[in-house]
């Protein structure tokens, strides 16, 4: 595994209770650090060794059993920070630091001090359990993808490939009951789709069909995107709206719910931010704990993912027509169909139903041409859907 030369960036979290103190957790950036020597063997053994101790490991078991103890703190009842504490360091902290190394992010750091000050008291313990669970939700997230990333590079080896998708499927398993909750709230089929996904996925095994695969795998991870999404910055069921409104009724709990929010947001800040960086910076602001809950303003937040996203489906299509001919352009192209299809609520608001239908039938259109590799009926379609899109982006400045 690469080792990394990470910078630290300072980020505190705001703490609501009876004393407001400041938890300082890391962020991180850097550049990657070359690997260091190592024998054949010695690697080989050090993978044996990891493999051997994620089968040993339980996530889901343990996830539930720590987020039972935090869930304590809701009932006013004491938490056993030590027992929780113990559970993370012996089963769950090495996932989170592989990730970590392979994200740059810090979220070892951050948990690790969230533990520690819900024991010391200094951040309110419901505020505790949100960063616990949503951090770790997107650590299963993010090794889900790693496992699909795992399934290419061994896709010669069809029982590996076999075995990395079942891993995949637990992760998912994991945190299913997140899309179920996001569906019940906002009438979407986001459960219904990503079965679909993963069954597109063990069709394209079974057949070899390598191409097929990556599009499946596509559809589970933007459908995942668009439960965060729905989770964080939709309206009016995202915690922006929740924490924007009860504010004005109780600071404490939006607190709270600010945090949840800032929590599932970062399984999209990185994305965003390579698309839009403004947006997504304006967006991290709002959430993070040092923001006074009463400024938050939820409008805006979701304007800025809209435009964030439309962006994001912009450059997606942008690479599809660059990448013309390859397996590329048409994963890229289905990726643009997949981004239009986070914001669809918020297109319909902004156009309206019509004018989102005709979108959404020219994204698949364009879909075909790219896997038709007829670039002259796909080009025309492409500079339709981009001034859509733009129109988009400006309706939500």
């Amino acid at each position: 595994m690469k080792k990394r030369e990470l910078k630290r960036i300072f980020a505190k979290f705001l703490v609501v209770g009876a004393s407001a103190t400041l938890l300082t957790a890391c962020n991180s950036g850097g550049d990657t650090k070359e690997p260091t020597e190592t024998t054949e063997e010695t690697a080989a053994t050090e993978e044996a060794a990891d493999d051997a101790e994620k089968e040993e490991v339980n996530y889901a078991q343990v996830f539930e059993e720590a987020k039972t103890e935090l869930d304590k703190a809701k009932e006013g009842k004491e938490v056993d920070f030590d027992k929780v504490t113990d559970l993370y360091t012996n089963n769950l902290q090495s996932l989170v630091q592989e990730r970590d190394a392979e994200l740059e992010s810090k979220h070892d750091e951050q948990i690790t001090a969230a533990l520690q000050a819900g024991k010391d008291g200094s951040m309110d313990k419901v505020v505790v359990k949100q960063i616990f669970d949503k951090l770790m939700q997107k650590v299963f997230y993010t090794t889900m993808k790693q496992e699909f990333k795992e399934v290419e590079e061994n896709w010669k080896d069809k029982e590996a490939v076999k075995a990395e998708v079942e891993e995949a499927k637990e992760f998912y398993a994991i945190l299913k009951s997140t899309v179920e909750k996001r569906d019940a709230a906002n009438g979407t089929t986001m459960v219904d789709v990503i079965a679909g996904g993963f069954d597109e996925i063990d069709k394209a095994v079974e057949a070899d069909d390598l191409l097929a695969f990556q599009l499946g795998k596509q559809v589970v991870d933007k459908t995942f995107m668009k439960t965060f999404y729905l989770a964080t910055g939709a309206i009016p069921n995202g915690y922006a709206t929740k924490v924007a409104e009860e504010a004005k009724k109780d600071e404490q709990l939006a607190k709270v719910e600010q945090a949840e929010g800032w929590a599932f947001y970062q399984s999209l800040s990185k994305y965003l931010t390579n698309h839009a960086p403004e947006d997504a910076a304006f967006i991290e602001k709002q959430f993070d704990l040092q923001t006074d809950v009463k400024t938050l303003d939820a409008a805006q937040v979701n304007k800025a993912f809209v435009r964030g996203f439309a962006q994001t489906a912009i450059d997606e299509y942008t690479e599809s027509l660059e990448l013309w001919g390859e397996d590329k352009s048409v994963i890229t192209a289905l990726e643009g169909a997949l981004f239009i299809d986070v914001i669809g609520q918020d297109i319909k608001t902004s156009l309206g139903e019509e004018a989102y239908t005709k979108l959404t039938e020219k994204a698949q259109q364009y879909l075909e041409a790219a896997k038709a590799k007829d670039k002259a009926a796909g080009e025309p379609i492409l500079k339709e859907m981009e001034a859509t899109l733009q129109t988009v982006i400006e309706k939500a400045k």
